[in-house]
């Protein structure tokens, strides 16, 4: 890069995706791996969304290949979606009573509860909620560019 060439915004916002997809995964298989804690079936449809993120944005990364912001934005989006909903669960009783079972852990459980309010689930909320935001801000600065 040239000194007079600025540093295209965008590298910076997804390398802040990549990053929380990175810390997520980590956080993950610190949870399982390290601590021993057991995923229930709604946090193994988070990790599936979750892990392959971190692949897709660090090969975006490298190629710097903003159009990937699109698939991103879907699949950070589903699990947000999915981490609410499991979030949901565990912390209001009205939906805690009605929750399906749903395997051998319950996804109602709760290995963590810093602060009466960070669990799991909403950790992985955070993530996706940061690579969603930042897929948008890269998807909005990229529409109407010519592909090559």
């Amino acid at each position: 890069m040239k000194p007079t060439e600025k540093k295209d915004a965008r590298e910076s916002i997804l390398f802040t995706a990549w990053a929380a997809s990175v810390i997520a995964v980590f956080g993950s298989l610190y949870f399982s791996e390290i601590r021993q804690y057991e995923p229930c079936e709604l946090c193994w449809y988070q990790r599936i969304l979750m892990y392959p993120l971190i692949v897709i944005l660090g090969i975006a990364v490298v190629k710097k290949d903003f159009r990937i912001s699109f698939y991103t934005m879907i699949l950070s989006g589903i699990g947000g979606l999915i981490s609410i909903y499991h979030y949901g669960i565990q912390k209001f009783s009205f939906l805690t009573e009605s929750a399906p079972a749903c395997g051998r852990v319950p996804c109602t459980g709760q290995y963590i509860n810093w602060l009466g309010f960070i669990t799991i689930p909403f950790l992985a909320l955070v993530a996706f909620i940061i690579i969603f935001i930042c897929s948008v801000m890269i998807w909005k600065k990229t529409k109407g560019e010519k592909t090559e």
